[in-house]
């Protein structure tokens, strides 16, 4: 008959410390590698809207965004952003460009989008709808959240990139045309991929859906 070892003290607790190892292991690389784990998800119905029809509905690889536009600022700048919306031309947009912790921004239709973005040319692409004027506001705020059109050098130059800024950035305040805020969804937002050292984003997050609340 053979005779069973007993295991010792120290190997049992050995042993129990290797499990404990391996499922912290495991647990680690799961919570690094789940970039969207800790991102509250938003219940439409639970959000008090000033006005229905200016909620857009942002869809991001964390999540939801809604966006509060605000016509009153910049009736212009809105009427574009809607029109591109429900045209569908946001759908796929890449976040190429990133400033960490700062703002993101998207938009480029012709160049931008993930399924044929180019390099070389993106953030100089143009939509079929030309050009608008800025609408400045010295009475918007740039908070964290502001979503405003990105523009060349020059004023009037607006045409569908956006930015939304993940900081209060003052300094924007009277340059850049304001066009709402984001009044949910900013943990997602603050998880879209940062970019290293190339002046765009590799393989960017995009838009998966940008949609109005009611049409």
């Amino acid at each position: 008959m053979i005779k069973k070892i007993k295991p010792t003290l120290s190997e049992k607790i050995l042993f129990v410390f290797l499990i404990l190892l391996l499922i912290f292991t495991l647990g680690s690389f799961y919570i690094l590698n789940n970039k969207c784990l800790f991102v509250k998800k938003i219940d439409l119905d639970n959000i008090n809207y000033k006005d229905k029809k200016n909620i857009a509905i942002m869809e991001v690889e964390c999540g939801k965004v809604l966006i509060e536009l605000n016509p009153n600022i910049s009736p212009k700048a809105v009427n574009r952003f809607k029109k591109l919306i429900n045209k569908g031309s946001y759908n796929g947009s890449a976040f190429y460009r990133v400033i960490e912790d700062t703002l993101i921004q998207a938009g480029d239709i012709e160049y931008g989008n993930i399924s044929n973005l180019n390099y070389s040319k993106v953030g100089t692409g143009k939509s079929d709808l030309g050009m608008i004027k800025s609408e400045l506001s010295n009475s918007f705020l740039f908070n964290a959240g502001s979503v405003a059109f990105a523009r060349k050098d020059k004023f009037d130059t607006e045409d569908s990139e956006f930015f939304i800024t993940l900081i209060d950035i003052p300094i924007y305040q009277g340059e850049y045309t304001p066009i709402g805020m984001v009044i949910a969804g900013m943990d997602a937002l603050r998880k879209i991929k940062v970019g290293n050292k190339s002046t765009y984003v590799l393989k960017p997050d995009y838009i998966k859906s940008l949609k109005l609340l009611v049409n």
